[in-house]
């Protein structure tokens, strides 16, 4: 364990503490993960004899739905599904076939939140034929691709497409695909010893129902693993970058990108594919919350500082909604990382040649040379289009993101060509092939 010192370890501790007991949950864990492995863990109250440890299982409730998200996307990888492929090829017979891989895994599809059966969380599942023969025209509550609306039961349909894929149960195609990889040997469909038990607490005095567990059949890949503080922590190096096999980097970059986000003045929260996303104490945060009868959990990750956070609880409500950014303020505080040190690197001389001043049109632009023969083209008064380029075999670059993400750049003589526009050294340089003009510049 690349643990953190003393000082931050204690401050973490406390603000744990107050939350089990301000907070009144019958036992709570957490954990921050760094540089992929655990930093600091945390367990306050009681599961069974002792405190809660790195082994004890809770239930992760909605943070199921990333690990079938993973599985789908290497489906999509392998060129058996695509994103824009309408569910009904996958999964025919219900009465909304025509919304796409892509928005389930977004909750953009527009279908209802919970399936038309009993409280699902509490009651014992349907099979996978029973329940999308309940699913009737009435089970969209949007037009697709209108808007975010969370859905359970789009990914219980996600299940069940991962399952004819494989020829097998999502569980089994999640624990050979996601699970054993990344070493989560004690996450599981069912609960295994030790486990906390999962408890509702009363209102209004300190005394604790017990929550129901059961199979939810047609509905588990909504919500249904349990896993450790351990697991959990695997599982935050896999958000983080450490994906060992299980996906290329960039289809878990693509999982990060924003599909949806909330309608303010500046996005605060949001969805990806299969991933939750958040903007909280300066850092852009993809990962999940969870919640089923008894149990929270919720992990949060931030890759550009290969840092993540978990907890996970055996309480049906109550946990504070900034305890994770807290536990990063904490480690901020007392721990930042430093920056890496800077080092100088080999460049090709052609591609140093173009770095500095070109112009669109009027405009001024400055092109830098990154590692690795990117390029990176920004606006030289700091408003504007800025993109990052990455080299491809043909010579030309690849738009990694911003207003040219997807776009070719190519370089000619005394010009840059970006998807048609012409970028030159002097402003509308008259020896580049520029369209319409110019003319001559007067007073």
């Amino acid at each position: 364990m690349s643990e953190v010192g003393e000082t931050a370890a204690k401050a973490l501790l406390r603000r744990l503490a107050v939350e089990q007991a301000e907070s009144r949950v019958p036992s709570l864990t957490a954990a921050i993960v760094r540089d992929g492995e655990v930093a600091w863990f945390g367990g306050r109250g009681q599961v069974g004899d002792g405190e809660p440890t790195l082994d004890t299982q809770y239930r992760l409730g909605s943070i199921t739905k990333s690990m079938v998200a993973t599985v789908v996307m290497r489906l999509r990888d392998e060129g058996l599904v695509d994103l824009l492929d309408p569910l009904g090829k996958h999964v025919e017979g219900t009465a909304f076939d025509q919304v796409t891989v892509a928005q389930l895994l977004s909750h953009t599809g527009g279908l209802t939140a919970e399936p038309p059966t009993p409280w699902w969380e509490r009651t014992p599942g349907l099979p996978v034929d029973e329940l999308i023969a309940r699913l009737g025209p009435d089970t969209s509550r949007h037009r697709p691709g209108r808007r975010f609306h969370y859905s359970n039961v789009g990914y219980g349909l996600l299940g069940e497409l991962v399952a004819r894929h494989r020829g097998m149960s999502w569980v089994e195609a999640v624990r050979r695909e996601v699970l054993e990889p990344l070493g989560m040997n004690d996450t599981t469909p069912r609960p295994r010893a030790p486990h906390a038990t999962g408890y509702a607490v009363h209102p209004f005095a300190d005394v604790l129902l017990p929550e129901p567990e059961h199979d939810a059949v047609s509905m588990a890949p909504a919500g249904q693993l349990w896993s450790t503080p351990a697991d959990l922590a695997r599982w935050a190096a896999f958000l983080t970058g450490s994906t060992r096999g299980v996906l290329r980097p960039e289809t878990l970059a693509e999982m990060r990108e924003p599909a949806t986000v909330d309608d303010g003045d500046a996005w605060t929260s949001g969805y990806g594919l299969g991933l939750q996303l958040a903007r909280a104490g300066g850092r852009r945060l993809a990962g999940h919350t969870g919640s089923m009868p008894g149990f929270l959990a919720t992990v949060w990750t931030d890759p550009a500082d290969k840092v993540g956070v978990l907890f996970m609880a055996n309480t049906t409500s109550g946990v504070s909604r900034t305890l994770l950014v807290e536990l990063l303020a904490i480690l901020d505080e007392h721990e930042p990382r430093l920056p890496e040190p800077w080092k100088p690197v080999a460049a090709d001389p052609d591609l140093l040649a173009l770095t500095g001043l070109w112009h669109w049109g009027p405009a001024p632009y400055l092109l830098r040379l990154l590692p690795d023969r990117g390029l990176s083209l920004t606006p030289a008064t700091g408003q504007g289009r800025a993109s990052r380029f990455v080299p491809q075999d043909d010579g030309t670059w690849l738009g990694l993101d911003g207003y040219y993400a997807g776009e070719v750049l190519r370089v000619g003589e005394g010009f840059l060509d970006l998807n048609t526009f012409i970028f030159t050294r002097e402003p509308y340089d008259p020896r580049a092939p520029i369209p319409g003009g110019p003319g001559e510049w007067s007073a």
